[in-house]
């Protein structure tokens, strides 16, 4: 490979490709971008912070280390290139585990980080697109963080993919949340390990282990997937958006399969629907205002071919040891290599920069 600038040994996909999809990648449109990869927050951004707010920071320090330069825009772009990919939507690293902050800690901690992440990325604003941390405690507080990142360049709105248990999504807590998300046009976004999550309960037990990682994690997207579909918030605001990251998709026509049935079958006993908060199906309502994504998930590939080619988003998860980098097209080329071109464009670039009006 050539010299990117970035360490290459402490950036390697935890993935395995073969050569037949290496060579397949060459076909692929030209034009990629990831609509989930991560910033790397620099050491000490929120040292700054009072003492008494600092020391109740919950941030996680992964256990991998992380590749040299890689907080300096220029390091990032050369990353890209390596991937062959010319952009990417970027998610808190470290600070995804502000989202399970206390309430007095959580706002001035996303501040710190989202200044950062406005000027990280107008090294590149063309390449480097960052969704700001949006805290949820206090709605108010929530809208006017999310109008000022807009004012630094930043797009759409990332909260808790968990909420706290007391502010379940199909609360009314969030509903000037909505109204004001929907006005912006700017996409709320889910990200996974985000809120009160499986992992603040990280097992020892391997067996567990993978319980946690495969089954809850899913358990988790769902039910807050489920809380604003039902909720009703999208025939309230018919602009909101909603981005589900790092969610995989695999198992969403199944889902929505099962709950048009139920929302059919339980109806007949209100034709006037009024046991419920929806008057739609809840796949009508997934395909005009629900965004996903996904990076090596095979059977969610095989069906794209009659579905999701409108709400399905590919992503590499750099630089994170889950990531694609530095074969990405390859691993792209072998889950979607064979749809028709004009499908294969919007699965990699154009449904992103739709969901986010991107300045490409």
């Amino acid at each position: 490979m050539a010299d990117t600038g970035v360490n290459s040994e402490v950036v390697t996909s935890a993935r395995a490709i073969n050569k037949t999809s290496a060579a397949a990648s060459a076909a692929l449109p030209e034009y990629i971008l990831s609509a989930d990869s991560h910033a790397t927050e620099p050491d000490g951004l929120w040292d700054d912070m009072p003492p008494d707010l600092h020391e109740r920071l919950p941030l996680f320090i992964g256990r991998n280390k992380r590749p040299e330069g890689i907080t300096d825009p220029a390091i990032r772009i050369k990353a890209q290139d390596a991937d062959q990919i010319a952009g990417e939507v970027l998610y808190p690293g470290r600070a995804l585990s502000i989202f399970a902050a206390d309430p007095d800690v959580q706002p001035l901690a996303m501040r710190i980080y989202n200044d950062w992440l406005g000027a990280f990325c107008k090294g590149s604003p063309k390449r480097l697109f960052g969704v700001p941390a949006v805290p949820a405690y206090n709605i108010d507080e929530a809208i006017a963080e999310m109008h000022r990142d807009h004012d630094l360049g930043l797009h759409g709105a990332l909260l808790w993919e968990v909420p706290h248990k007391s502010l379940p999504f199909d609360s009314p807590h969030y509903e000037k949340l909505w109204a004001a998300a929907a006005e912006m046009e700017a996409p709320i976004c889910l990200h996974i390990l985000t809120g009160f999550n499986y992992a603040m309960k990280r097992t020892t037990d391997p067996t567990e282990r993978i319980n946690e990682q495969a089954n809850i994690k899913m358990a988790e997207f769902i039910t807050s997937l489920f809380q604003i579909v039902w909720s009703g918030a999208f025939d309230r605001h018919p602009k909101l958006k909603l981005g589900m990251i790092e969610s995989e998709i695999g198992w969403l026509p199944f889902l929505l399969q099962q709950w048009d049935y139920y929302f059919e079958r339980n109806r007949r006993a209100t034709p006037d629907l009024s046991n419920y908060k929806i008057k739609r199906l809840p796949s009508e309502i997934f395909r005009e205002h629900v965004s996903v994504t996904f990076m090596d998930d095979q059977v969610g590939a095989e069906a794209l071919t009659d579905w999701g080619q409108r709400n399905c988003m590919w992503n590499s998860d750099y630089p994170h040891p889950n990531m694609t980098w530095p074969d990405s097209r390859a691993f792209i080329a072998k889950q979607i290599g064979g749809l028709p071109r004009d499908v294969q464009e919007r699965l990699l670039s154009k449904n992103v920069i739709d969901l986010f009006s991107l300045p490409v």
